[in-house]
């Protein structure tokens, strides 16, 4: 149940994100507004996810994901491009939270 609620936080964080980027700093306000609401959903649900787990673990997990479901969205919604170090650092960022989620002695509550 905590993965899942991790999920949650990470996705309405992802989406707040991309939400900001299509406000255009503010000039389409009802896209911040969306931010706001997405960003303030996502730390209400991590706020339960830390009951249970590690903050370690847990934001290493939720930032990472994060950073990298906002790389790639964001080729694909506003066609931006990766070149090889932008791949690589969605790579390491990915192997990095499995290597921590996987192996690190930092587990659940």
């Amino acid at each position: 149940m905590t993965y899942l609620l991790l999920a949650a936080a990470v996705i309405t964080e992802v989406c707040a994100t991309l939400l900001l980027k299509a406000s255009n700093g503010w000039e389409k306000w009802e896209y911040g507004m969306g931010s706001i609401f997405f960003y303030s959903l996502s730390g209400l649900v991590f706020a339960f996810v830390l009951k249970s787990m590690n903050v370690g673990l847990a934001y290493a997990i939720w930032s990472g994901v994060g950073i990298a479901l906002v790389c790639i969205a964001s080729v694909f919604i506003w066609q931006q491009r990766f070149d090889t170090a932008a791949i690589s650092g969605v790579v390491l960022i990915f192997a990095g939270t499995l290597l921590i989620t996987v192996k690190s002695s930092m587990t659940m509550q």
